[in-house]
C-alpha cells in the first residue's frame, strides 16, 4: 500500500513538472547585424501576417537588444471582454537581438496569468493567437524558465507576495476614464518619473487602456536592472506597463510583474534589484499623477 502511494506521488510530481509552460518561445532567427535591422525584419513578418506593430523599445545601456510590440485584433476583443487588469495582455512583445535571435511572449503562459478564471473560456482564442504567431515568427523551444499551468492562474512568486489583483496596484483615482487617460498621456508626454512612452492601447468602449513605459533613471533604467538579474536574453519581458481601468490608474506590483516575466530567477538574483519594486511604484505613481512617497516595497 505504501509502495503504491509512493509510486502515485512520484508520477504526480513527474507529470506536473513534465507539463510546465515557458514565458517565451524562440522564433526563427533573421539576418543579424544591428538590432534596429533585426527589429525591422520582425516588424515586416508581423505585419505580413496581419498583426499591428505599435511600438519598439531599445533600452538605454543595453546595446544590441530590443523589443517589438504588436497587437492582434481578435485577441484585443477577448482582452476587452475579460476587462479589468487583464488589459495587461493587450500587447504582444517580441524580443530581438543584434545577432538575429528572436523570442516572443508565449500566449499560453501570459493569458493564463492575466485571464485567470476566465482562461478556460478563452483558451481556443489563445490557441488561435499562438498559431498565428507561430506562422509569423516560427516556434522553437520555450525559454525563460517555466511554471505549472495551475500556478499561473493565481500566480505569485512566494507566499506573502502580491498577485495580479493586489490592492497595491492602484495608484490613483479620477472622476472619469477620460480624465484618468488624459493624465497618464500628459505625464508620459513630459517624461514624468524619467519615463518614455513606448506604446499605448486604448479601448474606449470598454474604458480600458494600457501603456508600455520605458524607465530611464540611471541604475534603475530598464537596461541596467535587467542586466543585474542577467535576464537580457528574455528582453521580451519589457517594457513595464501602467494601465487605466474605468477611472482608476494602476500598475502591476513589481514582485508580481517582474517575477512573472522571469520565473527562473532566484531570490539571490532578485535581491540585486531589492529596491526596484519601490522605484516602480514611485515611477508609475509619477506617471499616474500622484505625489512621490516612499512605500518601502522591496524583495525582502
Amino acid at each position: 500500500m505504501i509502495m503504491r502511494w509512493m509510486t502515485a506521488w512520484v508520477l504526480l510530481v513527474f507529470s506536473a513538472s513534465a507539463w510546465a509552460i515557458s514565458p517565451y518561445i524562440q522564433g526563427d532567427s533573421v539576418a543579424g547585424g544591428n538590432v534596429q535591422a533585426v527589429a525591422a525584419a520582425v516588424e515586416a513578418k508581423l505585419k505580413g501576417k496581419g498583426f499591428k506593430v505599435i511600438g519598439k523599445h531599445f533600452p538605454k545601456d543595453l546595446a544590441g537588444y530590443g523589443v517589438v510590440i504588436a497587437t492582434d485584433e481578435a485577441m484585443l476583443n477577448e482582452v476587452g471582454s475579460v476587462g479589468g487588469n487583464a488589459v495587461l495582455g493587450a500587447a504582444i512583445r517580441v524580443g530581438v537581438k543584434a545577432n538575429g535571435n528572436v523570442a516572443y511572449t508565449n500566449p499560453d503562459y501570459w493569458y493564463r496569468a492575466y485571464f485567470r478564471k476566465s482562461f478556460a473560456k478563452k483558451e481556443e482564442a489563445v490557441k488561435a493567437l499562438q498559431a498565428r504567431l507561430q506562422d509569423a515568427l516560427g516556434a522553437g523551444k520555450g525559454q525563460g524558465g517555466d511554471e505549472p499551468p495551475a500556478n499561473l492562474i493565481n500566480y505569485r512568486y512566494m507566499i506573502g507576495m502580491e498577485r495580479l489583483d493586489s490592492p497595491k496596484n492602484k495608484l490613483a483615482e479620477y472622476g472619469s476614464f477620460a480624465e484618468a487617460l488624459k493624465t497618464v498621456r500628459e505625464n508620459l508626454a513630459k517624461g514624468a518619473g524619467k519615463t518614455t512612452k513606448i506604446y499605448e492601447i486604448v479601448m474606449p468602449d470598454r474604458k480600458l487602456a494600457v501603456f508600455g513605459v520605458a524607465m530611464n533613471d540611471g541604475t534603475n533604467s530598464d537596461g541596467e536592472w535587467i542586466k543585474k538579474i542577467d535576464m537580457q536574453d528574455n528582453i521580451a519581458g519589457l517594457p513595464y506597463e501602467i494601465y487605466v481601468v474605468d477611472n482608476e490608474v494602476g500598475s502591476a506590483h513589481g514582485r508580481f510583474r517582474i517575477a512573472l516575466a522571469f520565473p527562473d530567477v532566484g531570490m539571490g538574483q532578485f535581491m540585486r534589484i531589492s529596491s526596484l519594486p519601490n522605484v516602480i511604484i514611485e515611477t508609475m505613481g509619477a506617471v499616474a499623477g500622484v505625489e512621490k512617497k516612499s512605500s518601502g516595497e522591496s524583495w525582502q
